[in-house]
């Protein structure tokens, strides 16, 4: 059985997903076998596992620090919100169910066999498994039937670091409280305490460790910086969109917010590009008139979302960009807005529906009960250039429009493009991580020089973190964890 330690957060955003990839990524380049692991995670940005299933996108990153192929094993229970009250339930990679958020807490104690399971498995082919918490174990009121931290953490007997995040301020309180209110079961997991996110000079937080140290009696096993590699990691959740700064690239594209917005990590290589200002509308926004491309990505309810897009006008923004001569690319459910109706007779996405789209493109869309969910070789059509990506998605798309795909999945046409090329739809994430499409939809614009290495950019971050890490983290500590895994 794999040695285990599971990092838990004081609250949500602290930092947990980036410090777990970190250690993976230690943990592998010290030649350990190592799996990462959350119980349940909460998001509309989803993978493709190599076995076939839904993972969060964060326990994808995770794998890749380790080195290892992804599981739908690693996050055996993935909600994935789909209004502001409930959530479809992924459960090994698959669909499970729908529940509103009172039903969920009375489902989780029938989903802890399942996420026992998971972990049983990962144990057997691991040195290490590093777990990540969801929220904070200082939610008291969640605590019957927690599945996601101290009901996973003391049912499995994995003890726990805690993070705490310095920079939103209140990391002493955050801390402290979170040991006055757990339970002394839970208190007794808890093995110490990172602080994360530190900005200047440490030594003017001695007194702020004394404090947590006299009222926890836990010890402080680091006191990590601002890591600026972080920044070149997939984002997880909005959260990443809301703190977004644009650059000031010449080349500028524009992406909608939208409620149900996922898989916008697709977005994250255009943002690293040192030429393109990718901007972020929000609600009360505008589209920029001089706006190059917009870009509308995934959607987990597609028919709400559009919705949303029409009552704030953006319908008429994105029609008056494309009479202009701009481009528009249309990702998954950003694709099906695009053509002349979406059809949802069984409800798959709330009540049986039908509505118009932005009549873009000819084509049409109806929700289908099968989900499609595939790793993808393929070849952009529009450049000639490969291609790899993913497909989650819902519904079926045809119309005259598909005669000119804008991609070749597997050997077989996907997508439509408008007859003079400027509006373009596909089903494949992962687009714009393909360094040479971007390199050439940048050109389009007059970019050239664009196409970085993405992926390696990314790993050498991975690296960065832990360096980092390997630097603050509190030496016993490590070499404990390592060399008796």
């Amino acid at each position: 059985m794999a040695r285990a330690i599971m990092l838990q957060g004081t609250g949500s955003d602290v930092g947990k997903t980036v410090l777990v990839a970190g250690l993976c990524r230690l943990a592998s380049n010290r030649g350990l076998t190592v799996r990462p692991f959350k119980p349940q995670n909460m998001s509309n940005n989803a993978a493709v596992s190599d076995d076939g299933g839904e993972i969060g996108r964060a326990q994808w990153l995770q794998a890749r620090a380790s080195r290892v192929p992804t599981s739908v094993h690693m996050n055996p229970v993935l909600l994935k919100p789909q209004s502001e009250y409930g959530s479809q339930i992924i459960v090994h990679g698959q669909v499970w169910g729908y529940a509103k958020g009172r039903d969920y807490q009375r489902l989780k104690p029938q989903l802890l066999d399942y996420v026992l399971e998971s972990y049983d498995r990962l144990s057997k082919d691991a040195d290490l498994v590093i777990v990540e918490g969801a929220g904070s174990p200082a939610e008291i009121n969640l605590r019957a039937g927690d599945i996601a931290n101290m009901g996973f953490a003391t049912r499995a007997d994995v003890p726990v670091i805690l993070v705490g995040d310095i920079d939103r301020g209140g990391v002493i309180a955050s801390l402290v409280g979170t040991h006055a209110i757990l339970s002394p079961e839970d208190r007794r997991m808890i093995q110490g305490y990172i602080i994360n996110k530190f900005r200047g000079d440490v030594s003017l937080f001695a007194d702020g460790i004394e404090a947590v140290n006299r009222f926890t009696g836990w010890h402080c096993m680091g006191v990590i910086p601002w890591l600026p590699p972080a920044g070149r990691l997939p984002a997880e959740d909005s959260v990443a969109l809301e703190r977004h700064v644009a650059n000031n690239g010449t080349i500028k594209i524009a992406v909608p917010v939208l409620p149900r917005i996922s898989n916008f990590d697709d977005l994250d290589p255009l943002a690293q590009e040192p030429g393109v200002d990718l901007q972020f509308i929000r609600a009360g926004d505008s589209f920029p008139k001089d706006a190059a491309l917009i870009i509308l990505p995934g959607s987990k309810s597609t028919i709400a979302d559009l919705l949303e897009l029409k009552k704030h006008g953006w319908d008429e923004d994105i029609k008056a960009h494309v009479r202009r001569g701009g481009k528009l690319i249309g990702i998954c459910g950003g694709y099906q807005m695009l053509g002349r109706v979406l059809r949802d007779p069984l409800g798959l996405e709330g009540e049986p529906s039908e509505i118009d789209g932005l009549g873009l493109l000819d084509v049409e869309t109806e929700m289908a009960p099968v989900k499609t969910l595939s790793n993808n070789t393929a070849l952009s059509v529009e450049y000639s250039v490969p291609l790899d990506g993913y497909q989650i998605h819902l519904g079926v798309t045809l119309g005259a429009d598909c005669a000119r795909p804008s991609t070749m999945i597997d050997g077989l046409p996907d997508g439509a493009r408008s007859a003079d090329g400027r509006v373009v739809g596909t089903y494949l994430h992962g687009l714009f991580g393909a360094d040479a499409y971007r390199k050439k939809l940048l050109e389009e614009f007059g970019l050239v020089g664009g196409g970085f290495d993405y992926r390696s950019a990314v790993d050498d971050a991975l690296d960065e973190i832990a360096s980092a890490l390997q630097q603050y983290l509190d030496d016993a500590w490590l070499d404990d964890l390592f060399t008796q895994a």
